[in-house]
C-alpha cells in the first residue's frame, strides 16, 4: 500500500503508537478509569478544536477563540446570579456574534481571517478585562450549582463532560456530512473560485462557518468558567495553540477541504496524550510549549495540500 493511501490513516496509527508507548514509560496510564478522567479533563479543549475545525476546513483559521473563551468565562459568572441558566444563552450568542462578525470582515472586507480574527481577539479580550476590572472573579457557588451542577456530574461512572462531547461531536459530524451545508463547506474547502463559478453563496457559507468557530469557543468557555468557579480574561490562556494542533495533527490541513470533526476527535487524543507523556517523563512547561511548536511545523508539513499553493509568502 502506498504513503498516499496510508496518509488518512496516520492520526489513528499515530494515536495508537502513542497510547502503547506511553503505557509502556506507565503502565498506570492504561487503567481504564484515569483514561476517562483524561479524556474528561480536556473536553473543553476539545469543544475548542472542534470549533477550529470549522474555520481551518474551509482554508481559514480562527485566532480569536481563546479570547472568546475568556470573554465568556467573565460573562457568564458577572450575569449567572441575574440570569440563572438562560447566561448560557447570552454567552453562545457572543461567541456566535463575534465569529459571524470575523467572517463578515474576512468576506466583504477582503481582510484575511488571519487579521479579521486576531483583531476581533484583542476586542474581546478589552471586553473581558472591562467587565472583570482586570481581576479573577468567583462564580457564586450557589447559582453555579443550581444552574449547571449537571455538567460535571456522573452516571454510571460515566462523567457528563464525556456526554457532552459526544453531544456536541454528532452535531458537527452531521452539520459536516449530513446537510447541503455541510457539502458547501467541503467545497469552498477544496477550491472556492470552483464553488463560486458553481453558484454557492460562498460569502454566507463562509460566515457560518466562523460563527461556528466562535460558538464552538463559547461553549467551551462556559466549561472552563463552571469547571473553574470563576472568570478571568486570561483562563483560557495556552489553549489557541494546544486547538490548532489538534485540528492539524487530525489530518485537517490549512488548505481546507479534507479532514473533519472526528479527525479532531483523534488529534486532540494525540495532544493530550503527548501532553501526559511530557508530564510522566518531568518535561518542564516551558519546553513543552516548543515541542508543541515542532509539532505544529510538522503537522502543517505533512498535512498542507501543497497543489493549491504555488507560492508560500
Amino acid at each position: 500500500m502506498s504513503v498516499e493511501k496510508l496518509k488518512p490513516y496516520f492520526p489513528w496509527i499515530t494515536l495508537t503508537m502513542l497510547v502503547l508507548l506511553v503505557g509502556a514509560f506507565n503502565p498506570s496510564f492504561l487503567n481504564p478509569a484515569s483514561l476517562v478522567q483524561l479524556v474528561a479533563d480536556i473536553v473543553p479543549l476539545f469543544i475548542m478544536a472542534l470549533g477550529m475545525t470549522f474555520a481551518i476546513y474551509i482554508g481559514g483559521i480562527d485566532l480569536s477563540m481563546q479570547q472568546v473563551a475568556n470573554l465568556v468565562t467573565v460573562v457568564a459568572t458577572v450575569y449567572l446570579v441575574q440570569y440563572g441558566i438562560f447566561v448560557a444563552v447570552l454567552c453562545i450568542g457572543a461567541g456566535f456574534a463575534i465569529g459571524a462578525i470575523s467572517g463578515w470582515i474576512t468576506t466583504r472586507q477582503f481582510v484575511p481571517s488571519f487579521v479579521a480574527t486576531l483583531a476581533m481577539g484583542f476586542i474581546a479580550l478589552s471586553g473581558a478585562r472591562f467587565l472583570s476590572g482586570e481581576r479573577a472573579l468567583s462564580m457564586n457557588a450557589e447559582a453555579r450549582d443550581a444552574s449547571f451542577g449537571w455538567m460535571f456530574g456522573n452516571t454510571a461512572g460515566v462523567p457528563h463532560e464525556l456526554a457532552i462531547a459526544g453531544l456536541l461531536l454528532a452535531v458537527a459530524w452531521f452539520l459536516q456530512t449530513r446537510t447541503t451545508f455541510g457539502r458547501a463547506l467541503k467545497a469552498v474547502g477544496a477550491g472556492e473560485l470552483a464553488a463560486v463559478a458553481s453558484g454557492l453563496k460562498v460569502d454566507r457559507i463562509k460566515i457560518l462557518a466562523f460563527a461556528l468557530s466562535g460558538t464552538f469557543a463559547a461553549i467551551a468557555g462556559l466549561m472552563f468558567s463552571v469547571k473553574l468557579s470563576g472568570g478571568d480574561a486570561n483562563l483560557a490562556n495556552g489553549f489557541l495553540i494546544l486547538a490548532i494542533v489538534a485540528v492539524l495533527v487530525g489530518g485537517t490541513p490549512l488548505t481546507g477541504g479534507v479532514g473533519g470533526v472526528i479527525n479532531t476527535l483523534v488529534g486532540t487524543l494525540i495532544v493530550v496524550v503527548i501532553r501526559s507523556a511530557m508530564v510522566y517523563l518531568d518535561v518542564d512547561a516551558t519546553k513543552q510549549q516548543m515541542i508543541f511548536g515542532i509539532i505544529l511545523i510538522v503537522a502543517i508539513a505533512m498535512t498542507i495540500d501543497r497543489s493549491k499553493m504555488r507560492i508560500v509568502k
